[in-house]
């Protein structure tokens, strides 16, 4: 049967306090179908039923589902982080990403842009950009803001990157080990250190030709965000605080 054939490709989940927003029937549907593809859960220190949730999934699928239990509520940047560290350290995947647990961005169109990564490309990212084909489904009020903020996030990046915010990100095992190596500064702005991290690797020049924004087909907006409007004031000390951090550390290895 082709269900053991090895398992190239990783996609970690965190979730917190998904018992009732968890799509278990999107899941079912992709792992039915998809025998290259490991599911790392992440239950980040939730207090309702999500662990009995995410435990039952697995029994459905024992050798394509883990789950990885963090007693305490450490943040979507930590989780995630510890998912691909547990990943890296356990599993032999060519391949890993994460995706947020609503799927707002499917597994499916995952699963596409993974297709995008070569010898040459080791960082790929979903784009949220509306265009003739595609289904976005974004509110005008968080459609502003998110575009208000992606700008400010580009030009402190000096990177044209449309939108380092969706939440859909690939990389190669090698690469993902250096970029979540450390703690990150910011709970919810991690894919910004994402991208100060990969230049810090690579030099800006050389960093943009190995990375690749790609647009995604299908992303739905599926309410009840996680984030706490009153951190829209809060994000502009984090991206001041990332700036600040990664600049100097720039600085430190151009000397």
């Amino acid at each position: 049967m082709q269900i053991n054939q090895p398992m190239i490709k990783c996609i970690v989940i965190p979730c917190y306090n998904e018992e009732t927003r968890l799509p278990q029937e999107e899941y079912k549907s992709f792992l039915e179908t998809q025998h290259d593809t490991r599911i790392c859960f992440v239950n980040d220190g939730s207090s309702d039923k999500t662990l009995i949730v995410l435990n039952e999934l697995k029994s459905l699928f024992p050798e394509k589902i883990n789950v990885l239990d963090l007693r305490n509520n450490q943040g979507k940047a930590e989780a995630v982080r510890q998912g691909v560290q547990f990943c890296n350290q356990h599993f032999d995947h060519e391949l890993i990403a994460y995706l947020d647990a609503d799927l707002a961005t499917t597994l499916e169109e995952c699963n596409r842009l993974m297709a995008f990564i070569t010898p040459e490309i080791q960082f790929v990212f979903g784009s949220r950009i509306l265009k003739i084909g595609s289904k976005i489904e974004r509110g005008k009020f968080r459609f502003l803001v998110g575009r208000m903020i992606a700008t400010v996030i580009s030009n402190i990046l000096n990177l044209k990157v449309y939108d380092t915010q969706c939440g859909c990100k690939i990389f190669t095992k090698d690469v993902s080990h250096t970029l979540f190596k450390e703690s990150f500064l910011s709970t919810w702005l991690f894919d910004v250190e994402l991208f100060k991290r990969y230049v810090l690797m690579y030099g800006h020049e050389e960093a943009q030709k190995k990375m690749l924004e790609v647009p995604l087909k299908s992303w739905i907006d599926k309410g009840e965000s996680k984030v706490n409007m009153t951190y829209f004031f809060r994000m502009w000390w984090d991206l001041f605080q990332i700036n600040r951090a990664y600049n100097s550390k720039t600085k430190s290895e151009n000397h």
